[in-house]
């Protein structure tokens, strides 16, 4: 009866101490998965948000190229359209003025009289018959011509000043609108630095809590170790070793009984 009411106390103490236990293992497994799991999302965010930043990076690189070749080309265009109006001005101011030179002339020759001042005579040749007046047939011809090419000359002034005008403001738009996309593009680089950081923060955090549950698990297996032998590999199970014991019990009563005279 001693061994029944130790026993006894033995087993509620083992269950108590198993219940515990096996409560102590399956939180912590679950809390273990639970962080893992945990893990394993931050880790592929922030290797998201690295590739991200990268890929923004990249973006804002090309930018500044686009820009700067953008700018070259700018420059290199405004120079080039800039003299062709400066020459073509400048032309226009030559051909002008070979124009009123020839114009001034051919008006002077053609009231001139001062090539014909005599009468033809017997050995004057016949050509001076009349006053000399320049040659007015030719003379339209070069006027004509000078005149198209001054009209040559303000037509690409005006076409060069046109485009230079036109890629001017293409550029301007094109400036504009790629410093717009660099700022938003760095503005969010900023952003997905800082949620980096964050969850960086929060991985560490994550790791140092798995360290502890899984060494608050491997001491909870290894009590349950510790239990196993007189807990739960005893052999047989605690209500057949009640049973017998009871047997035992009852068959000691009875030789008891019989030993004393009482069942005589």
């Amino acid at each position: 009866m001693e061994e029944a009411r130790e026993e006894a106390e033995h087993k509620g103490w083992c269950d108590t101490e198993l219940t515990t236990n096996k409560q102590t293992r399956n939180k912590k497994s679950a809390d273990i998965a639970s962080l893992k799991s945990e893990i394993d999302e931050l880790s592929a965010e922030i290797a998201k948000l690295t590739q991200d930043k990268s890929d923004l990076q990249a973006a804002v690189k090309e930018l500044d190229e686009a820009m700067a070749k953008a700018t070259s080309d700018r420059t290199a265009s405004k120079e080039k359209n800039q003299a062709t109006i400066k020459d073509a001005k400048e032309a226009q101011e030559a051909v002008s003025q070979a124009l009123a030179v020839l114009k001034d002339f051919y008006a002077k020759a053609g009231e001139a009289t001062a090539l014909a001042q005599q009468s033809p005579g017997e050995e004057a040749p016949e050509s001076f018959d009349e006053p000399y007046q320049g040659n007015q047939a030719g003379g339209g011809g070069v006027v004509d011509m000078l005149e198209v090419i001054a009209a040559d000359f303000a037509r690409l002034e005006s076409e060069t000043t046109t485009d230079e005008e036109s890629e001017q403001e293409e550029f301007e738009t094109f400036t504009f609108e790629s410093k717009k996309d660099k700022a938003l593009k760095e503005n969010d680089i900023g952003h997905k630095g800082e949620k980096t950081t964050a969850q960086e923060g929060a991985l560490h955090s994550a790791n140092q809590e798995l360290a502890v549950t899984q060494e608050e698990l491997d001491a909870a297996l290894a009590y349950y170790e510790k239990l196993k032998p007189t807990c739960v590999d005893s052999g047989i199970t605690y209500e057949e070793r009640v049973k017998r014991r009871e047997a035992e019990i009852q068959s000691l009563k009875e030789a008891l009984t019989i030993l004393s005279g009482e069942g005589i």
